[in-house]
């Protein structure tokens, strides 16, 4: 998989970059600010959002996108933005439907995982499985994310469409590194205004839930990197992000003793049973060189050559 950043001048590259940030982040807070200037907060995790906070987070998802967008049409014009962006089903098919598939059942097994290691724990209050009404939860849960796909895309164009190429030099294993925790950092610090209000770590201050969510975010932009990556698409990229900050977050609730406190910190994904189970899955993907570009290419330089009969 190589994406298309060689021929674009430095000059251009670097001014896309600050840009690209720049227009993202207001957004960002332009997006939050009548929330914050209420001084709404979120106190608790089973708190559920009203139509000015949806408004808002709905407006704020749309900004990376826009960013990207901006950057690649004014600033690079390095070609069709669904291309430059990486805004395509993978193909055939049948891949594509693979890809969301598996898009959908690794971050299902990653929050699995990490109930289970909370559960062990002690810090998850897992109250069994009960069966009765599950179809229908798991329909609503799946029902709610494909409705919310758009507004992840708003995300994804941006940090994987955009960021993540345009810091990643094919070939330097350095500058990859520095792609993945720069990108990682920047996706986790975009979120400072929903954080300073309680979003992701309700009732935790801004010192802990920041580091925490710098944390979660730089295990997690791994997972979503190689969805983009084995697929060329940021879709899968979308759908993964998607069921990580809904259909999980849901799990944790469905499974959890509903008179118990819930403390994002210590549980699900955005925890630190969840920084267990991520961090083990992104080790694999590391060690088994899945997280390098170039993987990818010879994947299909070798399938090409199959056909060919070469």
């Amino acid at each position: 998989m190589m994406f298309s950043t060689g021929s674009l001048p430095h000059v251009n590259r670097r001014g896309g970059l600050f840009v690209y940030l720049g227009v993202a982040y207001i957004g960002m807070w332009a997006a939050m600010s009548p929330l914050l200037a209420s001084g709404y907060r979120r106190g608790d995790a089973r708190e559920e959002t009203g139509a000015l906070e949806q408004v808002c987070i709905a407006a704020a998802m749309l900004a990376p996108a826009l960013a990207a967008i901006i950057v690649v049409r004014c600033v690079e014009r390095s070609g069709r933005v669904r291309d430059v962006l990486a805004l395509r089903w993978p193909k055939p098919w049948g891949r594509a439907v693979r890809a969301s598939l598996t898009a959908f059942a690794v971050p299902a097994g990653l929050t699995t995982a990490s109930l289970v290691i909370g559960t062990f724990a002690g810090s998850y209050p897992f109250s069994g499985v009960h069966w009765n009404g599950l179809g229908a939860w798991a329909a609503g849960a799946a029902l709610n994310m494909l409705l919310s796909l758009p507004l992840f895309f708003g995300e994804e164009l941006g940090w994987q469409g955009y960021l993540f190429p345009r810091l990643a030099q094919v070939g330097d294993r350095r500058s990859l590194i520095r792609a993945y925790a720069v990108t990682g950092a920047a996706f986790a610090l975009w979120h400072l205004p929903t954080l300073l209000m309680g979003g992701q770590y309700p009732g935790r201050p801004w010192y802990v839930s920041v580091p925490a969510m710098l944390v979660s975010c730089i295990l997690i932009l791994p997972v979503f990197t190689w969805l983009r990556l084995r697929s060329g698409s940021v879709v899968p990229a979308v759908i993964g992000h998607a069921f990580v900050s809904s259909v999980s977050v849901d799990m944790v609730k469905r499974f959890a003793d509903p008179k118990a406190a819930l403390d994002p910190l210590h549980m699900g994904m955005a925890g630190w049973p969840g920084w267990i189970a991520t961090g083990t899955f992104v080790a694999f993907l590391t060690l088994t060189g899945r997280l390098q570009p170039s993987f990818y290419t010879a994947q299909t330089t070798s399938h090409l050559a199959s056909a060919r009969g070469l």
